[in-house]
């Protein structure tokens, strides 16, 4: 468990469009660029192991920065490489942060001051959701994934508890980089739950030519 005072002021960071990580959550990914090579074996030899995960912007912002302003920080907790030195790993999701000021400096890599105030709730307990209706949101879900030709473990989806369900569908489900920004930007388990819905029942609702769901 980290408290704020173990967070770094300075952090690299991993611009990957699509690629949503959040508290509390695990992302796999796979590194093969020689610049992010580095910016995992740096990781290794600092003390907190912590990566940035970033949306890169569609295009510049007006402060003319080419990241959203607000990302992730994760944990390196796996890593295997593979023969011709590619790496598998896996972060885990610690605390949300705001980027103050790109860096560029003599890494091949991106760094940047951040700050993690306002996101103290992260570093807390598991996040719970008093107005979760889950046999609601599992018949729109298993709606949207017949829709998006999706699968899952249903049976595993009916025992996890709220968060790890909604923030693994953030996740996994395939919103647009936007999307799932506003998605990690969500104040609250309650929010993110409110937006995932809002994006399946437009997803449905495109599809089907329908304005409203019944």
């Amino acid at each position: 468990m980290y408290r704020a005072s173990d967070l770094p002021e300075t952090l690299a960071v991993f611009p990957l469009p699509g690629a949503l990580l959040l508290p509390r959550s695990r992302l796999p990914l796979h590194i093969f660029e020689p610049r992010y090579l580095q910016m995992i074996d740096d990781c290794l030899k600092s003390e907190h192991r912590l990566i940035g995960m970033v949306q890169p912007r569609a295009q510049k912002g007006s402060d003319g920065r080419a990241l959203q302003s607000i990302g992730c920080a994760g944990r390196l907790t796996q890593l295997s490489e593979t023969e011709d030195r590619r790496y598998m790993i896996t972060l885990s999701g610690v605390s949300r942060f705001r980027i103050m000021r790109e860096i560029s400096g003599f890494e091949p890599y991106l760094k940047a001051d951040v700050t993690w105030t306002g996101f103290e709730r992260d570093l807390g307990r598991v996040e719970s959701d008093t107005g979760f209706d889950r046999p609601a949101f599992l018949d729109l879900l298993r709606r949207y994934f017949e829709d998006q030709e999706l699968s899952t473990d249903w049976d595993s989806l009916k025992d996890a508890d709220e968060e790890l369900l909604i923030n693994s569908l953030s996740m996994l489900c395939p919103f647009d980089p936007e999307e799932k920004q506003a998605l990690l930007e969500a104040p609250s388990l309650a929010t993110r739950r409110e937006t995932v819905v809002t994006l399946m029942e437009f997803a449905l609702r495109g599809n089907s030519g329908e304005e409203t769901l019944q």
